[in-house]
């Protein structure tokens, strides 16, 4: 067992223990070299074999072990974008889910600069249109997309996020339920937001997407 394939596992049980991950929904993958190891079709997160991945190409090719996510695009997309991702979170987290189903709070990102960890660990979030899951022109359309970002929400359906490292996008996918879980119980209500200066400042600090 390889610490890539043990990674990946260790990172979905934290999920499913955090709640974030319900039945069978949601899907991880991690980058090491010119392969992906990502979660089966069907997989529960809490249970993940390491020696029961599926192992991609950096194209989607399916090379070895157990059928893959049928939400694989979303992943080489992520990867293509940036040469730096290591390693994709997708999950149906309640709260972000319930968040993807509401009017985005802007063209570059759905969620709004609430709190500061949110602009640090996950940055700009623009909501992409529904698409049926696994639907490749969604995942094209995220690869295409002309501004920064780390992460997406999936309009009815909820996130995925991108990261350096596995801890980085697990770090990311809680840190947009918490974000959303927030916006969510505030309301209607007026809530004061970070100004565009302390959003672009928090980003050019800790290296996250924010503007343009």
């Amino acid at each position: 067992m390889s610490d890539v394939r043990a990674g990946l596992a260790a990172a979905g049980a934290h999920l499913a223990a955090l709640g974030l991950s319900p039945g069978s929904s949601g899907n991880l993958s991690v980058r090491d070299g010119g392969l992906l190891y990502i979660t089966p079709t069907g997989a529960d997160l809490s249970r993940l074999d390491p020696d029961s991945l599926s192992v991609l190409d950096r194209d989607g090719t399916h090379l070895e072990g157990p059928r893959p996510s049928k939400e694989f695009p979303l992943h080489t997309a992520l990867y293509r974008r940036d040469a730096a991702t290591r390693a994709v979170v997708h999950l149906h987290s309640r709260h972000a889910a319930a968040l993807s189903c509401l009017p985005p709070w802007s063209g570059r990102s759905a969620v709004p600069p609430l709190t500061p960890y949110f602009v640090m660990r996950v940055g700009q979030t623009p909501l992409l249109p529904y698409a049926p899951p696994g639907d490749p022109g969604q995942a094209k359309e995220l690869e295409r997309l002309p501004f920064p970002l780390r992460a997406a929400l999936l309009q009815n359906h909820g996130p995925v996020v991108s990261g350096v490292s596995v801890r980085a996008a697990v770090d990311a996918a809680v840190e947009i339920e918490e974000v959303s879980a927030l916006l969510l119980a505030l309301g209607d209500r007026p809530a004061r937001l970070l100004t565009e200066e302390e959003a672009g400042e928090l980003a050019q600090r800790y290296g996250s997407c924010w503007g343009e």
